[in-house]
């Protein structure tokens, strides 16, 4: 099954078809017409593009004297005062630009008497919508073109059909709109006060007659509507990027089958397949889903999850300069929860950790691309804020690579570059590619490391501490007001600069280069806080013991260090291993994971730990709990938020393929309920790719085609495999 289909029109847009490139994306939706909500990646408002750091790094020692003094609610006031920017609980304004739609494209087709059926192809990007316009079916077929980066649609019918075609967006104070309406199609142009400016092109090919009319388009007696949209900002040159992609809406079919087979291509380098209840394909997408919500089981619904946060993530990056926000690149309100932004302590990166495994390093390049378009507004951060050297990154930001806390009350933390690195980090070890690790990824590592080595403060003990520092999102009493504690060495600030120092140090060892500074980085790393264990046996989240505020909370920032990092495992640290576990048992017996994002989490640390049971609640939980009819995830109370959608392919890999020491650890995480199935065409670092296959929950196959490294190691069950051979070779095994 690689199809959302349905028989009924999708009652709002979370209910909609999206489709996308990356550059342009479009939620294909409506009732009664054939609604296009629009996006471009750079159309945020722009009001703020000029904001800077301020100036507070004179503060620094008021707020670690505070600190040290334990003085909690006093060192959060201080630091919020001091590096909590604006926006968050201070009722102040934030300077985080909105996200906003381009417009509509709406087609109203003449007579419409009944719908009939809508889908999505999730392996070529084409969504189909069929209306009954008297006795004629008229079908209307759409893609974002990921080879010529525009928006196209195509009505059709064996008979002749008439419609209006309209472009327009809803009215706001500040934003000015024209739309011009002529023979060869439409425009939209829109002007924000203060910011951006933006164009929407709709080109038409019809043999039908077409008039203009009131802003719109009238078409009559055609048996075929050809639109091509493109979409321009002023982030570039405007008139120079509507030009700059063909609208040539005459060459349709060429440039679908173009799209379908690098789409589809994407697509395909990846093949997961469960054992299926019979019975269940011929049912549309929304009863499926009603059934699993009401507690039946479905392994076509939890593979087409799977495959369809595939989708998502490539039709939200493939072509895009940005990558996917909040929302990927799908928003249709112009003011958005949180902006649509990008939150740095979770939701970017749990969007991009599948990207390697899943075999999309294409799709991770414009998270590598935004993250080093901060270099030099977070450099100009640090030193403001902190008095440091390096690189600082925001807790939440937008497009335009600029480095200002903006959320007073949760901005007051330094993990947010450490983390992000972490994906740089992985592109290298996935692709094994040194020019790219020696002309981008080692200036963002050596800008984190340099920040630690202005920023750790030395004790008494000879240990360097982190401060201040927070575990986002989670607080504790003592606080007051404050949504997060800011004290010393947090459990997840300790873990994410054990890992950042690493990365610079391994990086200047395979590039020969900087003895002197991994020399100082391992010293720093080697001397940090240890892992500490409370008294319950729980890893600690503070440097202290303390009592949450929200024993549930949402975040897992102090187990980042189970997943996505692999710093305690059964090998390496199995005393923090086994209090992680305890930590995170602990937390969800207080009501934790109850976003969709932080489901996806549990349910990727599910699989790491080899928890199947618990991996099979939490990704059903997903669809449950937290998907709309077309299974796009939710936040509470019922807001859209794409993470949770991702995230749940990564936790699907990892309950097949996880890895961790070195070592790809094979269906540790597969549930009973998954018996058989097979997933090829897995990444691991060193580049191999990894095929598996089971039968009533056995290793039945396993072969690996090697990557640049020239060994591979696996594991099954005490079993372990070693692949030898030379790029592009395949080793199978017996089993």
């Amino acid at each position: 099954m690689d199809k959302l289909f349905y028989r009924t029109p999708p009652r709002e847009w979370m209910e909609g078809l999206p489709i996308g490139n990356g550059r342009l994306a479009a939620m294909v939706w409506g009732q009664k017409e054939d609604r296009l909500t629009l996006n471009h990646e750079w159309l945020w408002t722009g009001r703020n593009k000029g904001r800077q750091a301020q100036q507070a790094a004179e503060g620094l020692p008021l707020v670690r004297d505070a600190i040290r003094q334990g003085e909690l609610f006093t060192s959060a006031a201080l630091a919020n005062s001091f590096f909590g920017g604006k926006g968050g609980i201070s009722g102040i304004p934030g300077r985080v630009d909105d996200y906003q739609p381009a417009g509509e494209l709406c087609m109203e087709l003449a007579g419409e008497t009944a719908f009939a059926s809508r889908e999505l192809d999730i392996r070529t990007g084409v969504a189909r919508v069929c209306r009954k316009c008297g006795d004629a079916a008229v079908t209307g077929e759409f893609f974002a073109d990921c080879v010529g980066q525009c928006l196209s649609a195509r009505w059709e019918s064996e008979a002749p059909f008439s419609g209006t075609l309209s472009l327009g967006r809803e009215a706001e104070e500040g934003t000015e709109i024209t739309v011009t309406a002529g023979e060869t199609g439409l425009r939209l142009d829109g002007r924000i006060a203060g910011g951006i400016q933006f164009a929407v092109r709709a080109e038409i090919a019809t043999d039908g007659r077409v008039r203009a009319e009131n802003h719109q388009l009238i078409v009559e007696n055609a048996k075929y509507i050809q639109i091509v949209v493109n979409i321009a900002t002023s982030q570039d040159d405007l008139e120079r990027e509507l030009s700059a992609y063909s609208l040539d809406a005459a060459r349709y079919e060429e440039e679908k089958a173009r799209h379908i087979a690098r789409f589809s291509d994407i697509m395909g380098r990846l093949d997961f397949a469960l054992n299926e209840e019979e019975g269940l394909s011929g049912l549309p997408t929304d009863e499926r889903i009603r059934r699993v919500k009401e507690g039946n089981a479905d392994n076509g619904i939890s593979r087409l999850y799977f495959d369809y946060g595939r989708y998502l993530l490539v039709s939200s990056s493939v072509c895009g300069q940005l990558p996917a926000n909040l929302q990927g690149k799908w928003n249709d309100s112009l003011t958005p929860p949180w902006n649509c932004d990008y939150h740095f302590d979770i939701n970017l990166q749990m969007n991009y950790w599948m990207a390697e495994p899943a075999g999309m390093p294409e799709c991770a390049e414009a998270l590598i691309r935004y993250v080093r378009s901060f270099l030099d507004s977070g450099r100009e951060a640090a030193k403001r804020l902190y008095g440091c050297r390096g690189i600082f990154l925001p807790i939440q930001t937008d497009a335009w690579g600029i480095s200002t806390p903006e959320s007073y009350g949760w901005a007051v933390w330094i993990g947010a570059a450490p983390w992000i690195a972490r994906h740089l980090w992985d592109h290298y070890r996935y692709s094994g590619d040194t020019a790219y690790l020696k002309n981008e990824a080692y200036e963002f590592f050596a800008a984190v490391a340099e920040f630690y080595e202005d920023y750790l403060q030395k004790d008494e003990n000879g240990v360097y501490q982190i401060l201040p520092s927070q575990s986002p999102e989670n607080s504790v009493a003592e606080v007051g007001c404050f949504p997060v504690l800011i004290g010393q060495s947090s459990a997840m600030d300790v873990q994410l600069c054990f890992d950042a120092l690493t990365y610079a140090i391994r990086s200047a060892e395979i590039l020969g280069v900087d003895g002197d500074k991994a020399a100082r980085w391992k010293e720093l790393r080697d001397n940090l806080p240890p892992f500490a264990i409370g008294s319950d046996g729980r890893l600690m989240e503070w440097n202290r013991e303390y009592t949450e505020r929200e024993p549930g909370h949402r975040h897992l920032s102090h187990l980042y260090g189970l997943y996505p990092s692999d710093l305690f495992t059964p090998d390496t640290r199995p005393a923090q291993y086994e209090a992680g576990i305890r930590s995170l048992r602990y937390r969800l017996s207080h009501g934790g994971g109850h976003t969709g994002w932080s489901r996806a989490w549990v349910s990727c640390l599910a699989a790491r730990l080899g928890d199947r049971e618990g991996f099979y609640e939490h990704y059903s939980a997903l669809i449950k709990d937290f998907a709309t009819v077309s299974l796009l995830d939710l936040h509470p109370p019922r807001i859209f938020q794409i993470d949770g959608n991702l995230g749940a392919v990564a936790a699907g890999i990892e309950a097949v393929v996880s890895y961790y020491d070195d070592t790809a650890h094979l269906l540790r995480g597969v549930p009973a309920q998954w018996a058989s199935g097979h997933l090829n065409g897995v990444k691991i670092p060193g580049g191999h790719t990894v095929n598996v296959s089971w039968e009533n929950g056995r290793l039945s196959s396993l072969s690996v085609v090697m990557g640049f490294e020239p060994e591979a190691r696996l594991e099954w069950q005490g079993k372990t495999f070693t692949a030898k051979g030379q790029p592009g070779e395949t080793a199978e095994f017996a089993v």
